[in-house]
Formats: C-alpha cells, sequence, structure tokens
C-alpha cells in the first residue's frame, strides 16, 4: 500500500454524499483537495435527491445468511456521529420521528413468515452491535413487532398486504443534509471546487503508481491520490487506469417525489418489501418522499456505455405523479392524502449504480444482496464504491486517515 504524505495534492471525483464528505476529512487533516463533478454544484444529484434511510440491513430480507446486514450495521451506527462531526450540526430535525413500517406485498420475494424470521434475526444482531445507542435513535433494544390485523387495515390494503412490522430503522432529510453539506465546502478553507467539469480519463505520470493526471475538456492537473467517488461513470474512470470492472453491475436512473404540504400530515413512514417497492417518508409532518419503483425507474443499463446516451431530462413530469400516485394508492393508506394537500411536488432523482443485476421483483436478483462495496487500491489511486447513502460518512472517515497517513 502507498503512504500519502501529508499536504498532499489529492484529486476526488464525484461531489456526492461520499466525494463531499471525504473532501472535508481530508481538509480538516491539512491536504489540499480539488473536488470535481460535471453538475454545477456539489450534491445535486442522487444524494440530494433519495429517501435517505440509513441502512442496518432490515430492507434485505432476501438475504437469508444475513451478509447484507452484517456489512451494514456498523456504518449505520456510524452514520450519525460522524456526520454530526462533519457538518458540525445536530440531525435530530432532519431525521424521521417514528419508526419505519415495512409492508410485506402479497407478491413479494419474501414471503411474511420469512421476513419476520429474518426482522427478529437482524434486531438481535444490532442490539449486540458496538455502538447501538448511537444511531439516530437509541437502538439498543431493537426490536421488530408485527401489527395486528386491525393496524394493517388502517394502513395497507390487505388484498395486496399480508404483513406489516414495525422496524426501529430511521431516515434523513437528504435535501437538508445536501444544504449543509455544500455549505461546509464552501467554508472550509484547502478545497478547491471544480464544478461544471466533466473527468474523461485518469492517467498516471511516469512508470510509478503515485502522480496522476487526471483529464478534462480544460486539459489536466497533476496529483498525488486520486480518489474515484464517482456513481454514473466510475467503472469507466476505473478503465483508464487498468482497473477491471466487478462481475456484475448495473446502473439505474431512478425519479421520485418530494413534496411540501400546506398542512401537517401524521401518515406514517412506510416501505412496501421485499419485491414490488414502494416509500413513503414523513421527515418532519410537512416534508415527504413518494416513491413508486416502477414509475421512477426511467433508465437502466449493464454495459460501459456513457451516460450521454441517456438524457435525464427526457421524462414527463406529471406523468411521474400520476403513475406514483396510481402505484401507492392501491397499496399504501394516505399517499393520495399527501399529495392532495401538496403545497409544493418536485419530481426529482439521479443515477445509482449497484454490483448487482436484475428485477428487484425477481427472487433471482442479485440486487437483493447489497454487501459487496468498499474501496479498490492501485496504488494512491482509489476507486470507492460507496454500496449505499449512509455508507458514505464511514467510508470517508476510514479513507481519510489512510490517505492523510494517520
Amino acid at each position: 500500500m502507498t503512504t500519502i504524505r501529508r499536504k498532499t495534492r489529492v484529486a476526488v471525483l464525484g461531489a456526492g454524499i461520499m466525494g463531499s464528505c471525504l473532501a472535508l476529512c481530508l481538509a480538516r487533516r491539512g491536504v489540499a483537495v480539488s473536488l470535481y463533478d460535471m453538475e454545477v454544484a456539489p450534491m445535486y444529484g442522487a444524494s440530494r435527491w433519495n429517501e435517505g434511510k440509513i441502512h442496518l440491513g432490515y430492507l434485505y430480507g432476501a438475504d437469508k445468511q444475513l451478509t447484507t446486514a452484517r456489512h451494514l450495521i456498523p456504518s449505520g451506527l456510524a452514520f450519525a456521529p460522524l456526520m454530526r462531526g462533519i457538518l458540525e450540526e445536530d440531525l435530530d430535525v432532519c431525521t424521521t420521528e417514528g419508526d419505519d413500517i415495512f409492508l410485506i406485498h402479497r407478491d413479494s420475494v419474501v414471503g411474511a413468515e420469512q421476513a419476520r424470521d429474518y426482522y427478529r434475526a437482524v434486531s438481535k444482531l444490532v442490539r449486540e452491535a458496538p455502538g447501538a445507542q448511537n444511531y439516530l435513535v437509541d437502538v439498543c433494544a431493537a426490536s421488530c413487532t408485527e401489527l395486528t390485523s386491525a393496524e394493517l387495515a388502517e394502513l395497507a390494503n390487505p388484498r395486496h398486504v399480508a404483513a406489516g412490522f414495525r422496524i426501529p430503522e430511521r431516515s434523513v432529510e437528504t435535501g437538508w443534509i445536501a444544504d449543509r453539506t455544500v455549505a461546509a465546502l464552501e467554508s472550509q478553507g484547502g478545497i478547491s471546487l471544480r464544478m461544471s467539469t466533466r473527468v474523461s480519463a485518469v492517467q498516471s505520470v511516469g512508470d510509478r503508481r503515485d502522480r496522476w493526471r487526471v483529464c478534462h475538456a480544460d486539459g489536466g492537473e497533476e496529483f498525488d491520490c486520486v480518489v474515484n467517488a464517482l456513481w454514473q461513470n466510475r467503472i469507466d474512470i476505473d478503465a483508464t487506469v487498468g482497473l477491471d470492472p466487478p462481475a456484475e453491475w448495473s446502473k439505474r436512473y431512478r425519479l421520485a417525489l418530494f413534496v411540501h404540504t400546506a398542512r401537517p400530515l401524521n401518515t406514517p413512514s412506510a416501505v412496501l418489501a421485499v419485491g414490488p417497492f414502494g416509500d413513503v417518508k414523513n421527515y418532519n409532518g410537512r416534508d415527504f418522499y413518494l416513491s413508486w419503483y416502477p414509475a421512477g425507474l426511467v433508465h437502466e443499463c449493464d454495459n460501459t456505455e456513457p451516460g450521454e446516451a441517456f438524457t435525464p431530462s427526457g421524462f414527463v413530469p406529471d406523468a411521474i405523479v400520476a403513475a406514483t400516485r396510481r402505484g401507492l394508492d392501491g397499496v399504501l393508506a394516505g399517499a393520495g392524502d399527501i399529495l392532495d394537500a401538496a403545497a409544493r411536488c418536485k419530481v426529482a432523482g439521479g443515477w445509482v449504480f449497484a454490483q448487482g443485476r436484475g428485477s428487484l421483483a425477481s427472487r433471482s436478483s442479485s440486487l437483493h444482496r447489497r454487501d459487496r462495496f468498499g474501496i479498490c487500491r492501485h496504488g494512491s489511486y482509489y476507486s470507492v464504491d460507496t454500496g449505499k447513502y449512509s455508507l458514505a460518512p464511514w467510508l470517508a472517515a476510514s479513507l481519510s486517515e489512510e490517505i492523510a497517513g494517520v
């Protein structure tokens, strides 16, 4: 492993939550950072426009071996303390209040009995994990509670939903996190923001792997270390330094609804799992996230074709809103009330990269296992597969220590 000197020059590619957290951690250790992104500002894509679930592994009920949960729990428990340190703000105001309601669709790839056993097993892992008290809420006594028939009937259409469980997971309002991350980047010394810059390649300088040239339309610059924290075309840039892509992977462009209501609503946060996905997130009674997966998935591919082959602006917002409403209304109670009370409704999203393929409605899809993520090292070039939004601060803290030589 190459040791990088302190106060060296580091290029971070991608100003989503992973790249932004890493840039802040490095700069505070005295490292000079150039943060690149093709968007006009940091935190402009999927890191701003997602549900903000801070995963403890409950969603991956089709992973019977609990491999995904074991990989996600440490980063999920560390998210709040790490982000408090990075943003120097408390997260209570942007965190959902109640437990998530996990609803099991009758056509789900995981049945109610298997889901019950899985949630209990994950709860045991969470209770036994170091730092369980540090999650967005204290989960030292984590458990799942099955809804009664009467409770289930109030929340969901029993024709489509077989069972429901209260799960001690929370989500954060990603727009709130994004705004404060941008403010931290702009006020932090030692960070040069290189926005509206599409990186085309990274080339080694000389025969050694401790000096790199970051190439873009305006030419290029040399750095002692490069961290590729992109999602959309990370593996394309990796290929320019000689790194092979994962054995299987997929890119998807997903959209959802971000709603601010004219009056407070007490609609609970709910997830339709595991199969034909839908989500409702209630952050504070006025700000909501609504997603119906078949409506919001507007593009997917599993090749190395550049992102320009798909234009995200090609969707029709009103059609996405209507399709999301139809999907959720047929399953979850209260989704239509949120849209009826909307003062503002924005359709937005971004690219999602995953080491896996297939439809989430299929039992054979490898996307039901999400334990493959982390850092690949090639001299002083690092490629980071964040995996999930909730993993970014944990990976950033670890990698910043390594690069800074701590």
